[in-house]
């Protein structure tokens, strides 16, 4: 039995969601969202309340039930009130800055990395030393973080590097020194 499959997505005012050719699209005030459907599955729709239910028991399409409904409600929550991801930069003299659709990071390298801000998702500078990911798409949005990210992760010896918001790295110990 799934019980994330089972559970109803509640519809926001403004919230509307079509099938068509084992697609779904849902449209909200921030944007619209497609998500696949699989044969088998289908969405029922009574007011504000959707339901995604199966057409049998076969394994197959139980593990798909829970996924079909996760990924319809990560839509219709990013068409809401979207996703956003917080990045700080843990270093001396790593800092980030804007430049028109380009943002630009100092990271201790002999170069400065620049980074192309893609159409369907926003970064923010907040300061120098913090961003903001934001987008409807929640995948997108983890997909640029972890982009942005992976220019410098964060080291165990100092925590120099970039990291997400709430984000705990594991610290060792350095060298322990000579012994006479």
């Amino acid at each position: 039995m799934s019980r994330i499959g089972n559970k109803p997505i509640d519809l926001p005012a403004g919230v509307t969601i079509t099938e068509a050719a084992n697609q779904l699209t849902v449209k909200g005030p921030k944007g619209s969202l497609q998500t696949p459907i699989f044969p088998g599955l289908k969405v029922d729709i009574s007011g504000n309340i959707a339901q995604v239910s199966r057409a049998n028991d076969e394994k197959d399409l139980r593990a798909k039930h829970g996924l079909v409904r996760s990924l319809l409600q990560n839509c219709v929550t990013g068409t809401t009130t979207g996703y956003s991801q917080i990045l700080i930069l843990q270093g001396v003299g790593y800092r980030a800055q804007k430049k028109g659709k380009d943002v630009v990071f100092s990271l201790g390298f002999s170069h400065d990395v620049v980074f192309n801000e893609p159409a369907d998702v926003v970064v923010e500078v907040l300061e120098n030393t913090k961003l903001k990911v934001s987008g409807v798409d929640k995948q997108r949005v983890g997909q640029v973080a972890a982009q942005i990210r992976g220019f410098k992760e964060p080291e165990p010896y100092k925590g120099k590097g970039i990291r997400y918001e709430n984000e705990h790295v594991r610290r060792k110990a350095g060298k322990a020194g000579s012994k006479k």
